[in-house]
């Protein structure tokens, strides 16, 4: 009896043991794991140390971070993680389209702190059917990139540019400068990327629906009333192209010819300020500024407004939808995460809880400027029928200034294609 009394305990004990044991490996291993599916490639570092941030203060919490985009199509390869089965558990939208597109995946976020913290109209481009789908990465503005030094070299203010007809004429004195100023051309219009080209459009067709992504995205014709303005300008930068815009790409532009002074206009956004910042820290605070352009009313504006939004799948355990939800909202509110959105990321901030006296970048707070003013335009390209702005904008902006259809071709096949989209 003893003998059987004293192999029980040590059986008891080693039972004892392996489950000490096997809790104790549990306990180390059994992270949440949060998927991130990432497509903006300028900030990927950035993204890359603000998850190291957040793992270190969240020692539960592993995120996974895939960023997709520059010379992919992040599009197809989202699309690709979901038909594998591979789902993402936080991914980006890139206005109402994706949002209805997603729909069916996406949780409501209408009740959550961050949605709370939004400023006022930043939702909208992730709303449907009163709830919130998405939650805004930040406010980006876009419109005619300037280098101001070479403007002041050629004498000319761009801040004193106030019309159409300001804007063409400061081209031409640009233009007949150009040995001088050691220039390959007055703009870098990148024309071969058809992303580029469909946020252009914007300020045109914004307007026809009165400034709106839900009336863009509600509008079943497209008068194009705004479209000699638009000839206007694209005729302009197709003239003083560095090389032909329908096929120069975003690297030429950007990186080499703009960066590196050899033109003085582009059109871009602030998105850009970390690639200036790479190639010249001087860049970006002393030689860049925008232009407004001047299509309705006679008020110059530029497009700003949030360009992405986070989503969060609901088809996800509760444990990872509460992680994924509380990631984005740390993003936004802990000191060291929102110290750098604004000067890691070069963001502006979408949310309540910054201060327009912490963004530091000019561009950046030139824009914001902009916004409060009013004098903006939203991202509406996000809420044209889907594959619009770059199907058939972009594709056709390369087709006119290559000289292959005429300009009325070229309203015809806008105007019919929205209609039978909206069918």
């Amino acid at each position: 009896m003893k003998k059987w009394f004293m192999m029980s305990v040590t059986l008891l004990g080693m039972v004892s043991l392996v489950g000490c044991s096997s809790f104790g490996s549990e306990s180390e291993t059994k992270k949440t794991t949060i998927e991130v599916f990432n497509i903006k490639t300028e900030t990927a570092e950035q993204m890359d140390d603000l998850v190291v941030k957040y793992e270190a203060s969240h020692p539960d919490i592993k995120i996974n971070m895939t960023t997709v985009g520059g010379g992919t199509d992040a599009t197809a390869a989202m699309q690709s993680k979901f038909s594998s089965g591979d789902e993402p558990d936080i991914f980006m939208l890139g206005g109402l389209s994706d949002a209805q597109t997603w729909e069916h995946k996406l949780s409501d976020l209408s009740e959550t702190e961050i949605a709370g913290k939004a400023m006022d109209g930043t939702l909208e481009g992730a709303t449907l059917n009163d709830k919130v789908l998405g939650v805004p990465m930040n406010i980006e503005g876009y419109g005619w990139l300037v280098n101001k030094e070479i403007f002041k070299k050629a004498g000319i203010d761009s801040e004193g540019i106030q019309s159409f007809a300001d804007f063409e004429a400061a081209v031409e004195k640009l233009i007949s400068q150009k040995a001088e100023l050691g220039l390959s051309g007055v703009f870098a219009f990148s024309g071969g990327e058809t992303w580029v080209t469909s946020q252009f459009s914007s300020n045109f067709i914004g307007p026809e629906f009165n400034n709106s992504l839900i009336d863009t995205y509600n509008g079943k014709e497209l008068a194009f009333t705004y479209g000699d303005q638009m000839a206007d300008y694209l005729n302009l930068a197709a003239k003083y192209n560095a090389s032909p815009l329908e096929s120069m790409d975003y690297s030429t532009s950007v990186e080499e010819l703009f960066a590196g002074g050899k033109v003085a206009i582009i059109h871009q956004g602030n998105w850009i300020v970390p690639t200036l910042n790479s190639l010249d820290e001087t860049f970006a605070k002393e030689k860049l500024g925008i232009i407004p352009m001047f299509v309705a009313e006679g008020q110059g504006k530029i497009v700003a407004g949030p360009a992405w939004y986070w989503g969060v799948n609901k088809d996800k355990d509760e444990k990872k939808i509460e992680a994924s939800i509380d990631f984005l909202t740390w993003m936004y509110s802990d000191k060291e995460a929102m110290d750098a959105i604004i000067n890691d990321f070069d963001f502006i901030p979408a949310y309540t809880n910054f201060s327009s006296e912490q963004i530091t970048d000019p561009l950046s707070n030139k824009i914001y400027t902009y916004l409060a003013d009013g004098q903006t335009v939203p991202w509406v390209h996000n809420s044209y029928p889907d594959g619009f702005g770059q199907n058939v904008i972009g594709v056709q902006v390369q087709a006119y200034t290559a000289e292959q259809i005429s300009w009325k071709e070229f309203t015809k096949m806008l105007t019919t294609t929205w209609k039978e989209e909206r069918q």
